[in-house]
């Protein structure tokens, strides 16, 4: 069994949207946290039924309840009958003891169709796959293996065959459910165009090219990807002063590393080393900022920067007052500092951070820069303890 860090931190006759990709374990969570709650799962064609031919027997089931000890009501999937919405609107403003945990796997549908996202009255969780503080032992190799779903991380030594099921009876199935896609052979081709793109800028020119299908279409595909959370995007810092910063083109991130290490036909990793576990190790601390982020409720935002001379930082944080780089050497030369001191020398963040795995953690002072070295384990520690980004 895995502790999940988050707190719902739910008030009495409190209601939340909890959106979170397939397989994160959300269910679980909520089955420990909430053990006497009313469950409604529209995964089962029975209730799915029920409930899609007559969303008002939901309203009329619960106000036939009167029963307080199975709040609050959890209703799982609930983007699979957006219809259920407007019922559950009418029961929290008419009941305020009434309260719901709803929880979806994609942002799609309700957006798509103008559903009701109850104006305001519900609150909006992320849950994102495991987490440093979640996990049972820290194994770097595992992660870029296996990747952060819990099924996967804690599974066998080598989840290859796990990731492959996933992908092709859980991702492009769901995937094609959401939003009625015909042509699966070049949805396919897409997801492992774009699994090449994984922490670059996109182009979607190129990824069209690959992909056999027009540019419009990739862009409805990379959107379907971010609205079902199963990517991100972040965007060029651009507080210039001297330099022209590339601006025209966001980089995207799956959701886990491993589906990226399929997608791309990777084999499995059997040492920290070479380009594509460089690749992985920089997407890995990128998603543990964003689970920082979305557990701990914060609004700093995260960037990169890079000019047209090819000065480049990994990660910008808080609008420039974070620098992060990330390098998956033991030993780092100077070159490794380049796109930290054009930063620094521009625009002067508070801290200039370089992770890698170094033995020890240590300050190099280059060029009037200090730069903070960081063993991977200890910036990991620093930062879900609030001294990298303040939880503040």
């Amino acid at each position: 069994m895995i502790n999940r860090i988050l707190d719902l931190a739910l008030p009495s006759g409190k209601t939340v949207f909890l959106w979170g990709a397939r397989k994160t374990g959300k269910s679980t969570f909520l089955k420990q946290k909430y053990p006497n709650s009313l469950w409604i799962d529209l995964l089962k064609n029975d209730v799915f039924r029920h409930y899609l031919k007559n969303p008002e027997f939901l309203r009329e089931e619960i106000l036939a309840l009167n029963d307080s000890s199975k709040m609050p009501i959890i209703i799982d999937e609930i983007q699979k009958i957006p219809a259920l919405l407007d019922e559950i609107h009418w029961l929290i403003e008419h009941n305020s003891s009434i309260a719901f945990i709803l929880c979806g796997s994609s942002l799609r549908r309700l957006k798509h169709e103008g559903s009701n996202l109850l104006g305001g009255r519900a609150w909006r969780q992320v849950f994102t796959p495991l987490c440093y503080p979640e996990l049972p032992t820290f194994n770097l190799l595992r992660i870029l293996n296996n990747g952060l779903l819990p099924e996967h991380y804690l599974g066998e030594n080598d989840a290859t065959r796990s990731l492959n099921s996933y992908i092709s009876d859980y991702l492009i199935p769901e995937i094609q459910w959401e939003s009625r896609i015909r042509n699966l052979g070049s949805f396919s081709r897409f997801l492992e165009a774009i699994s090449f793109s994984n922490g670059e800028m996109l182009n979607l020119s190129n990824i069209a090219r690959e992909s056999g299908i027009n540019v419009k279409t990739v862009q409805s595909y990379v959107d379907l990807l971010i609205d079902m959370l199963l990517g991100y995007l972040i965007f060029p810092f651009s507080k210039t002063v001297s330099r022209q910063i590339i601006v025209s083109h966001p980089k995207f991130y799956f959701f886990d590393p491993g589906i990226v290490r399929i997608l791309k036909k990777v084999p499995k990793f059997d040492a920290l080393k070479g380009s594509d576990a460089g690749h992985s190790f920089e997407h890995y601390i990128f998603l543990e900022l964003i689970s920082f982020k979305e557990i701990n409720r914060l609004n700093f935002d995260i960037n990169f920067w890079r000019t047209k001379s090819g000065a480049e930082v990994d990660f910008i944080i808080n609008r420039g007052k974070i620098a992060i780089e990330c390098k998956i050497a033991s030993t780092v030369e100077k070159r490794d500092f380049k796109g930290l001191i054009d930063f620094a020398n521009e625009h002067h963040p508070e801290r200039s951070i370089l992770v890698c795995m170094v033995p020890s953690k240590r300050i190099m002072r280059i060029n009037d820069v200090d730069v903070e070295l960081y063993p991977l384990e200890q910036f990991l520690k620093e930062l879900w303890d609030g001294q990298i980004i303040n939880k503040g």
